[in-house]
């Protein structure tokens, strides 16, 4: 690993998307790995431009049908172009620890306060202090920056000001949410107290919605009585057999 992608890129959201839109959903890494080096999907000037651009969406997705998380994510891709923003920086979350390491500024922030590059690269330093030079975590935090404007967490209302905003939350968010949860140990309610579910920038009430949504239109099974809640994953894992 290079240690995080964020000490040289973004989330790479425009780059997934094209990526993803190009290569069928049952491409094997080595074809995504072709897709972005041979053939230049992404349309990068150099070889070695390429390479780097297939390294760092590789350590912030996978890309691989063989790991549950990617396999997810590309079964829920397609199903909502408005979720894709939340569904790319929860992979990345759970896979970068700088970008993790932002994440408790980005939510404790109201909307419209003002979030720099230079309060991510704090967050970063007081959560990793040894891990990184200065220049190393003023890169972070700029790049941390454009992944949340990304996410849609921030805006921007002018040219050189973010702002902290309200991200867009979709069921098929919610569901890759709550099976990144699932997978980290967490069941019934808990299931939405993780900073997954957190990164949805919606109360549990509404992510419970979304939740009863996903599951009526099939993507998971969701069970509610009284206070104790049941989720299954089987319909997805199935997938991603």
């Amino acid at each position: 690993m290079s240690g995080g992608a964020h000490t040289s890129r973004t989330i790479m959201l425009k780059e997934l998307r094209q990526l993803l839109h190009v290569c069928p959903d049952d491409s094997r890494l080595q074809d995504y790995k072709v897709a972005v080096v041979k053939e230049n999907v992404l349309g990068k000037k150099s070889i070695p431009a390429r390479e780097r651009t297939f390294r760092y969406l590789r350590e912030l997705y996978a890309l691989d049908l063989g790991q549950d998380g990617f396999a997810v994510l590309r079964q829920l891709w397609e199903l909502d172009a408005e979720a894709q923003p939340l569904i790319a920086v929860l992979s990345a979350l759970g896979r970068d620890s700088s970008l993790r390491a932002t994440a408790g500024t980005i939510l404790v922030a109201r909307e419209g306060d003002r979030v720099t590059a230079s309060d991510l690269g704090a967050a970063v330093q007081t959560r990793h202090p040894n891990d990184y030079n200065a220049a190393t975590v003023n890169k972070i935090g700029r790049n941390t920056l454009s992944s949340w404007t990304q996410s849609g967490h921030l805006v921007a209302p002018n040219r050189i000001t973010k702002v902290r905003a309200r991200a867009k939350c979709r069921p098929s968010a919610v569901v890759f949410a709550l099976f990144l949860s699932h997978r980290s140990g967490k069941a019934g309610q808990s299931l939405f107290t993780t900073l997954y579910c957190e990164v949805l920038d919606v109360p549990t009430a509404t992510a419970r919605d979304q939740a009863f949504e996903a599951a009526q239109r099939g993507w998971i099974d969701f069970r509610e009585v009284g206070d104790v809640i049941e989720i299954g994953f089987k319909a997805l894992l199935r997938g991603a057999a």
